[in-house]
C-alpha cells in the first residue's frame, strides 16, 4: 500500500489571481509596496503569517499577525461576494478520481491552506470522498517541516518511505524530503523546475497523467 499526498494551490488548482489580489490588498491597507505577481506566488505553499514575513524579510511580529488576519478578511470578502472558486489543472481531476479508486494508493492533502479554505475547494470539485486524510495550516507547522507528511502517514498507517509528495513548491520538495518521502515536482504551478529538482524531487511531470505511472 502506497501513500500519495497532493499539495493544494499550484498542484490541484490554480489559485494565483485569487491570493495575489488579497495580498495586494492587505499590502495597501497597511501603507506596505504592492507585490509584484512573481513575489506573491514564490512564497505560495508556505502558511500565512510566515508567507507575509517572507514577503517582508521579517519575522513574524505583531504587525504581520495583524496583515494575517487582514488579508482572511479579505478572503472572505471575496468569497462572500460571489468570487469564483480556484479552478483546477487539466486531468487533475480525473486522476485524482482514478487514483482513489485503486486499491493499493490512498490520498491525502497537505497544503498550506486553512481548513475552510481546503474543504471549500474540495468540496466545489468533488473531491471531498477521494482523500483519506489531509493537513492544513490549522494543523501542523508551515512547510517544510515534515510534520503534515509525518502525521498523514501515521494516519493512513504508511511508512514515509511508502510516500510519494507531489507540488509546486520548493517547499513541497523540502518537506517531503525532511519527512523521509519521495518527492514529486509538478511543472505547471509556481515553482521554477529547476528549484524543483534541485530541492529534491526525483520527477518533474508536465502532465498529470504522469503522475499516476510514477506513484
Amino acid at each position: 500500500m502506497k501513500l500519495a499526498l497532493f499539495d493544494c494551490d499550484g498542484t490541484i488548482v490554480d489559485s494565483a489571481a485569487v491570493i495575489h489580489a488579497c495580498m495586494e490588498r492587505t499590502f495597501e491597507d497597511f501603507g506596505q509596496v504592492r507585490p509584484g505577481l512573481d513575489h506573491t506566488k514564490s512564497i505560495i505553499g508556505l502558511t500565512l503569517d510566515i508567507a507575509i514575513a517572507q514577503m517582508l524579510n521579517r519575522i513574524v511580529d505583531p504587525e504581520i499577525t495583524a496583515m494575517t488576519a487582514r488579508y482572511k478578511e479579505h478572503f472572505m470578502l471575496y468569497r462572500q461576494s460571489g468570487g469564483l472558486l480556484e479552478p483546477a489543472y487539466d486531468g487533475l481531476l480525473p486522476l485524482i478520481k482514478a487514483l482513489a479508486a485503486r486499491d493499493d494508493v490512498i490520498l491525502g492533502v497537505v497544503t498550506g491552506k486553512s481548513r475552510r479554505g481546503l474543504d471549500a475547494i474540495l468540496a466545489h470539485h468533488d473531491l471531498t470522498q477521494s482523500f483519506f486524510v489531509t493537513r492544513t495550516a490549522d494543523d501542523c507547522p508551515s512547510k517544510p517541516h515534515p510534520a503534515m507528511v509525518l502525521e498523514c502517514c501515521a494516519a493512513a498507517g504508511i511508512e514515509p518511505a511508502q510516500t510519494t509528495v507531489i507540488g509546486d513548491a520548493v517547499y513541497d520538495m523540502q518537506m517531503a524530503v525532511n519527512a523521509g518521502a519521495r518527492a514529486i515536482g509538478v511543472s505547471w504551478g509556481y515553482g521554477p523546475v529547476d528549484a524543483l529538482t534541485a530541492s529534491g524531487a526525483g520527477h518533474v511531470v508536465t502532465t498529470a497523467g504522469e503522475i499516476a505511472t510514477l506513484i
